[in-house]
């Protein structure tokens, strides 16, 4: 009898990854498989998030990606999903 191959679901999540210097973050709201390191290989990016910028600008993302990825099986991490709440975005 043959070996059996088992396939892995890919298990996405709607991270942050870290870019700018030190003492002067800068993330981008992305999707990446749960397993790949903070600053690796994305799927797909759907924003930005500024902390250092005025309140009403830190934060820009494109909804109906965001809404897509859900859909699609993506789940958020805490700190995406309290960002996004913050937003007015509703899950």
């Amino acid at each position: 009898m043959g070996k059996r191959l088992r396939r892995i679901p890919l298990s996405a999540r709607i991270r942050l990854k870290k870019f700018g210097t030190k003492k002067r973050p800068y993330y981008r709201i992305v999707i990446m498989d749960s397993r790949a390191p903070r600053d690796g290989k994305t799927i797909d990016e759907v924003g930005i998030y500024h902390p250092i910028a005025a309140e009403g600008s830190q934060v820009s993302f494109d909804a109906e990606k965001v809404k897509s990825w859900l859909s699609k099986g993506a789940t958020p991490t805490d700190t995406v999903r309290k960002i996004l709440n913050n937003s007015n975005f509703t899950f």
